[in-house]
């Protein structure tokens, strides 16, 4: 038994020899530590691979062997100790080893490396975390071949198919942006845009073949201090090596819409779209050198036509959608996104002795869809195309020293998003109606707006290195430790829209549409400035984690993190001259604009503009991003079968520079409203964004631009100390092994706060904001358009009971079945898909309502049987109550709330079932003698047809506000109506 410093130091100086350099890693492998004979020789061997790991207990028979990748291993303290056992990914097992009986065993034939052996799962950890298996990604049904589907079987985290086949992931009671993904130890997140890489809810795609994934471990709750850059769930997965043995596998599924029900909006218009469904691939690994090369290599591919159903948005009055244009109600009904993927994974894995092992991997991703976002409120006319690509390299090096490990890791990405609007030769028409102050869509078409078009990516590398020592003991407790820093440099890039034809904004009554626009709305580029920007952007992470087996009952998990990020876009940016000049302008004799939006006396309306002037050195990085991460479990008799856990933690996550690049481009190629004088919108022409019409405006399209001889548009202006967005989180729970079930009962508490918005800059000339229910909307700048200052200040707060039990399926009991179930209450200041907030005067004005993040119940439950004849059957249910709705509530007439606003947000539940999904399947296996095999499977996805609404029609009060709602019973529906899927594939 080795003293603390000694070791530390020892292993210190060996790390620095192994790898001098700079470090980052949120590691998929495994840890097994036990006890055995003091002072044994304890060897792991991969029975798949031949990769084999030693280490010597320590003088009281403790072990620790860090490091390994998940799979089934051999492991022994000599003679007659010998176990077999599975790993799961990201998890510390416990292994206790027999004496050693003295005689000589030989090593087991060739054949038995096919063995499975005993899973041992992890228990003593103070994570709230369930792995998903090899089995279930193999046997549960899925709508997608997106792997992140399963995550749903874990409680807290819901998995989204959406009326338009595009998918998302979130965690608690957050949006997407607080998940991270990591594969391999890598990870994926989003950078510019929101949540994974490529997964923002824009797409149907998959962000990994699911060919290439073994398992991976979802963890919701209180995670260790090497996970960065998120606030709810992490996903950690482990990609499929190749073996000693030369294996292939193919794939094919097929579907299309005479093998589907109709969907509601096809019923009521009798018309049933055209789909169809198309899914393939291919993986191949095996040996290069036996036992120490190995390769894999993967492609998967999609080729979808998802059916939509345009209908109107905002629940308009009764016999305004029927008063629309002929042309424009032709455009209501069915519709189609068309969608293509190409998804290509490859793999070197390299044992070059016991001590030292390389890895290289690749992913190539390129998907097309057309016709995105048609569907509520926009017809196919006008909707975009969008490009979607992401490449990812990773190279790695292990090196395994005397109580301690050490891996250097170097990535590279290249991951871009790009939406193009397809129909730029005809002007876009909006149809909207009026309901009190507001004026909400009821159909967009023939023109996208200018906002759609869009060019925003981020690539760039890392370089790092993490140690984890294993061969410590201090204060009468055994410790891994395990530390790292973290650098990146990666270029960001965003282009906020693109020039293109106008979008005029046409009012509806029952009497019909307005013949001349109220509004139009265009891209209109800035001499002298480039609409399209790019930032260098760096980030630095140190942490360190101790996992302290105190004794045989007691574990803490204790870890502190600190990230910095520094962003040239915004520390370096400088507000132009114009702006300055704009607000230091006189408003009225003797105010200048930037001492009117002082002059209230109500806190909550009066701000300092210098908060968010910026020089371009007065902006400082955010420097106080401490984490840290505690946690315990105690292990009631020491046995693993029943384990109370707890743990408190801070979680900072990072500002999306989709918000932050604004800044430069919203100016720039500012998205500019230009107000045409009429009846029922009435303005004033003698300012700089009021005119009277002129059918020129549609015709001539230098016609809009020259109006406002090339003054700005919007301008948003970032407070200079801005913060990053974190979340505060509490659990405890108690696991329990019953049998052959696992159960676990938690409470999770978080708090988050820090989120990102932008609100309204304009104060009128007495610093007010409200005047007769309207805001100050022409009181802009008078060099500029409208002005939004983006500050800190959304927040949220839930807490969850979160309740599992699996039994995990075995070759020996056949069957094997999971259950999970949430219970959530949770609460919000904005409603969690928003950062922009015009409703009230700042952001602390908004009222707390219920979260519309998540149902307030939800269970999933899975369960696989392996029955007679080669047949394998698994189904999976879903069940939720209503998620809830969050709107915009506004009084009728002149009435206002105590502070002035018409409207406030508000929060309601419709009365009606939830979502619900039974799906089935049915595998037929049949063997090709000693060749291998191959299998035909039917899945019957919703098999009871059920309706998951997701468009609503809110219900008002005769003073307008909103009082409920119900759905709309012809609308869009989350998920699939019921659908029949073949597929087929071969295993050699």
């Amino acid at each position: 038994m080795r003293n603390f410093p000694r070791s530390l130091i020892g292993a210190a100086v060996a790390a620095v020899l192994a790898a001098p350099t700079v470090s980052w890693s949120q590691s998929a492998d495994a840890t097994l530590r036990g006890k055995t004979t003091a002072d044994a020789d304890v060897t792991a061997k991969n029975v798949a691979t031949g990769t084999t790991r030693r280490t010597k207990a320590s003088s009281d028979g403790t072990y620790t062997i860090a490091g390994l990748p998940p799979g089934t291993y051999r492991v022994d303290a000599g003679p007659g100790t010998e176990t077999i056992v599975t790993l799961s990914v990201a998890s510390t097992a416990t292994l206790d080893l027999g004496a050693a009986s003295g005689a000589v065993e030989t090593e087991a034939p060739m054949q038995e490396v096919t063995v499975t052996g005993r899973r041992l799962n992890e228990v003593r950890t103070s994570e709230i975390g369930t792995t998903v298996s090899q089995a279930q990604i193999a046997n549960v049904p899925q709508m997608t071949r997106n792997f992140l589907e399963f995550a749903d079987t874990v409680p807290g985290v819901v998995f989204e198919v959406d009326g338009k086949g595009r998918t998302s992931i979130r965690g608690g009671a957050q949006n997407e942006n607080g998940v991270n993904l990591y594969i391999d130890g890598v990870g994926q997140k989003g950078y510019v845009r929101s949540g994974v890489s490529g997964q923002a809810g824009d797409t149907q795609g998959n962000p990994f073949p699911q060919l290439a994934i073994g398992e991976y471990k979802v963890i919701t709750s209180n995670y260790k201090a090497e996970y960065d850059q998120i606030s709810s769930a992490a996903i950690t997965a482990l990609t499929r090596s190749g073996t000693n043995e030369l294996k292939v596998e193919a794939f094919g599924t097929y579907t299309a819409d005479n093998f589907r029900a109709k969907t509601p909006g096809e019923v009521d218009t009798g018309r049933k779209a055209e789909s169809e469904s198309k899914e393939y691939g291919i993986a191949v690994g095996g040996p290069i050198i036996q036992d120490r090369l190995h390769f894999f290599l993967t492609y998967e591919a999609k080729r979808y036509q998802t059916p939509v159903t345009v209908i109107a948005d905002n629940s308009p009055p009764p016999g305004v959608v029927e008063a629309l244009p002929a042309d424009v109600l032709a455009q209501l009904g069915t519709g189609a996104i068309v969608f293509d993927e190409d998804l290509f994974f490859a793999k070197l894995d390299w044992a070059m002795s016991d001590a030292d092992s390389m890895q290289f991997s690749a992913k190539i991703r390129d998907e097309t869809s057309a016709g995105d976002q048609t569907g509520t409120g926009v017809a196919a006319s006008a909707a975009v195309d969008t490009d979607n690509t992401d490449k990812r390299y990773e190279l790695s090096w292990k090196h395994d020293g005397a109580g301690w490990l050490n891996e250097v890791q170097a990535t590279y990405e290249d991951a871009f998003y790009v939406p193009h609007i397809n129909n730029s030769g005809s002007n876009g028409a909006q149809f909207t109606f009026i309901r009190g102050s507001d004026n909400p869509r009821i159909i967009s078409v023939d023109g996208a707006d200018p906002r759609a078009g869009q060019n925003k990516g981020q690539k760039g590398w890392s370089i790092g290195d993490t140690i984890t020592f294993t061969d410590i003991t201090w204060l009468g407790g055994d410790h891994t430790i395990k530390a790292g820093i973290k650098y990146k440099s990666v270029e960001l890039t965003a282009a906020d829209s693109i020039p293109g034809n106008p979008v005029f904004y046409y009012d509806s009554t029952t009497a019909g549409a307005a013949t001349i626009p109220w509004k139009a709305t265009f891209a209109l580029p800035l001499a002298g400035f480039d609409s399209q920007v790019t930032s260098e952007d760096k980030q630095l992470g140190i942490f360190a984690q101790d996992d302290w087996t105190v004794n045989d009952h007691l574990t803490l998990n204790l870890g502190l993190r600190w990230d910095l990020e520094k962003n040239p876009s915004y520390l370096d940016f400088k507000t132009p001259q114009f702006v300055i000049d704009g607000i230091n302008a006189e408003v009225a004799p003797g105010v200048t604009f930037g001492e009117s939006v002082g002059l209230s006396t109500d806190p909550h309306t009066a701000y300092d503009i210098n908060d968010y002037i910026s020089t371009g050195n007065n902006r400082k990085a955010f420097t106080t991003a401490f984490q840290p991460r505690l946690g315990f479990s105690y292990d009631m008799d020491g046995d693993q079968q029943h384990v109370v856990f707890g743990g408190v933690g801070r979680a900072y996550d990072r500002t999306l520079y989709d918000y932050l690049q604004l800044e430069q481009t919203k100016f720039a190629l500012a998205t500019t409203d230009v107000f045409i004088n009429t009846v029922d919108h009435p303005c004033d022409t003698t300012t700089s964004n009021c005119f009277n019409w002129d059918p020129a405006f549609a015709s001539d399209p230098n016609a809009l631009p020259t109006l406002l001889n090339g003054m700005a548009g919007e301008v948003d202006l970032i407070n200079n100390d801005l913060k990053v967005p974190y979340s505060d989180q509490f659990s405890v729970g108690m696991r329990n092994r019953v049998g052959d079930w696992n159960t676990t009962a938690s409470i999770s508490r978080i708090i988050s706060k820090d989120g990102f918005v932008f609100t309204l800059g304009h104060r009128r000339v007495d610093g007010s904001f409200w005047q007769n229910r309207g805001q100050p909307w022409d009181f802009h700048p008078a060099t500029t358009g409208n002005m939004l200052i983006g500050d800190n200040g959304i927040e949220t707060k839930s807490t969850q009971l979160l309740l599992s039990a699996d039994k995990p399926f075995t070759e020996e009991s056949r069957w094997g079945t999971s259950l999970a179930y949430t219970y959530t209450a949770a609460t919000q200041n904005r409603d969690i898909n928003e950062h922009y907030a015009f409703d009230q005067v700042s952001i602390k004005e908004y009222k707390w309502v219920t979260s519309n993040a998540a149902a307030k119940h939800r269970l999933v439950a899975t369960g696989t049987v392996s029955a007679p004849w080669g047949i394998t059957v698994a189904g999976k249910l879903t069940w939720s109550t209503p998620i809830p709705r969050t709107v915009n509530s506004c009084l009728n007439g002149d009435a206002t709330f105590d502070n002035d606003a018409p409207c406030e947000a508000f929060t309601y539940t419709v009365d009606d079932k939830g979502y619900q999904s039974l799906d089935l399947q049915a595998t037929k296996n049949f063997q090709i003698g000693d060749a291998g095999s191959f299998y035909l499977r039917l899945d019957a996805l919703n098999v009871t047809n059920a309706h998951n609404f997701v468009d609503f029609q809110d219900e008002n009060l005769p003073v307008g506000l909103v009082i409920g709602g119900r759905y709309n019973r012809n609308g869009n529906i989350t998920g699939l109506p019921r659908t029949l899927r073949m597929s087929f594939g071969v295993k050699f």
